[in-house]
């Protein structure tokens, strides 16, 4: 479906979750991001950060540790309570949480009864403005309680890490989850009034065929997901060393990987979903995601493709970063400094970048060439760029107009590629960042 050139794949590039991205990430003035609180305008979202998993994944790169340590876990969220009312004491009186989404590790590790009271501590000391309710799960660790929970809250969208239903995968990735547990999940959410449901996937697993991955897609559709997330399995065990335990000649080689996305692709934009770049999916005819791709409305955050458009995202908890029009900073990686900082009164994030006017600049141009497929290009920076973009013009993936270079469908899978002749930090690095696709 898409023509295959390995030479425009081969430098691995980030995800453009920010930019710039966390890879440039350095130490700031501690007084940056209260001076960013302070200075607020507009909506803002909040990210609550759970980091922690009642099952650690061979593969997960997330910043996660074992729920069974209760010692930990306690004095985690004693500490990210008081880091609640430390950062909603510094926001103005005027602003308006719109969106509130809970993340980790696993959110569903906790109690449920620890969920209810911090979902309490949040509505007690931000003004919520009816927000939208979003939350990650782990299906081996859902119960009817936690349904209930999610019920009470009022959580509308939902995601569970579903990543294959083949279970040599599961194995091979430590992620066992028998498709039962699935099932039973998906019942309890749509009975507590999860109205927008996404399934994460996987490709490029070890040990995975195209057929493993296609009967993965078709139980997806048929179990009604409204939104897919379709990642390539990223092997960087020179970063994540719990990937050592992955058999690394197992995997699929680039060509594979290559063939997968496009699979992923044309199962689902020919079985009703709307696509969203070229590896998430929606649902139309209700799903806002869906909305956004087909009105050119669609965003880019640290949680990924969204539609939302608040100018601010405040990140809580260890390692959860925040995300302003002239800053990016991230709380404190190390779960025992977090707690100590935040218990003498402190707020953590002295780690991130000062955005600058051109960083804003071409940000703005790779987040609309990922979200809309197009953008329009600063006239100065067209001498330097147009010779990087060659390469993908004479391929017929991309074009440039004028000042507008747009991606072509035959351009879809190496949209990250394109998007990253714009960054000028980024280095040719083979350890930095993941596989293109």
């Amino acid at each position: 479906m898409w023509p295959y050139h390995p030479d425009l794949l081969a430098t691995p590039v980030p995800r453009y979750t920010s930019f710039p991205t966390a890879a440039e990430f350095g130490p700031i003035d501690p007084n940056a991001y209260e001076r960013a609180l302070e200075g607020i305008e507009g909506d803002v979202s909040l990210y609550v950060h759970i980091p922690f998993c009642e099952k650690i994944c061979f593969y997960c790169g997330c910043n996660t540790g074992h729920a069974g340590r209760r010692q930990r876990l306690e004095s985690y969220l004693d500490a990210l309570h008081m880091e609640i009312e430390l950062v909603a004491a510094r926001l103005p009186n005027n602003c308006r949480v719109r969106r509130v989404s809970f993340g980790g590790g696993s959110p569903n590790a906790i109690a449920p009864v620890d969920f209810v009271r911090l979902v309490d501590e949040l509505t007690l000391q931000f003004h919520l403005s009816d927000p939208t309710f979003s939350i990650e799960l782990d299906p081996r660790t859902m119960s009817a309680e936690w349904a209930a929970v999610i019920g009470s809250v009022g959580i509308t969208r939902a995601s569970l890490g579903v990543q294959t239903f083949a279970e040599h995968c599961q194995q091979a990735i430590g992620r066992v989850q028998h498709e039962d547990l699935i099932v039973r999940t998906v019942d309890w959410l749509r009975g507590a009034g999860v109205t927008s449901l996404n399934f994460d996937l996987m490709y490029g697993l070890p040990g995975q065929s195209r057929d493993d991955l296609l009967d993965t897609l078709q139980r997806t559709r048929v179990l009604g997901a409204n939104r897919v997330a379709l990642f390539g399995y990223a092997h960087v065990p020179h970063l994540i060393p719990r990937q050592r335990v992955i058999d690394g000649s197992a995997l699929p080689g680039q060509d594979e990987r290559f063939a997968m996305a496009a699979l992923g692709y044309e199962y689902f934009v020919t079985h009703g979903y709307t696509p969203v770049g070229f590896d998430h999916f929606a649902r139309p005819g209700g799903d806002p995601l869906a909305a956004a791709a087909l009105a050119g409305t669609l965003h880019r955050n640290f949680q990924g493709f969204t539609d939302d458009a608040a100018p601010n995202l405040v990140g809580l908890g260890s390692t959860a970063i925040s995300g302003f029009p002239g800053l990016l900073a991230q709380n404190e990686k190390n779960s025992g400094r977090y707690r100590m900082m935040v218990s003498q009164g402190r707020l953590t994030a002295a780690h991130g970048i000062v955005r600058s006017a051109e960083d804003r600049e071409r940000g703005t141009v790779i987040e609309s060439l990922l979200c809309q497929g197009h953008a329009h290009v600063p006239v100065r920076l067209l001498p330097t760029l147009a010779p990087r973009l060659a390469p993908f013009i004479e391929r017929g993936l991309a074009s440039l107009e004028g000042d507008i270079v747009a991606i072509t469908p035959d351009g879809l899978p190496y949209a990250r590629s394109i998007a990253a002749q714009f960054d000028p930090y980024r280095q040719d690095s083979q350890r930095r960042f993941s596989s293109a696709v």
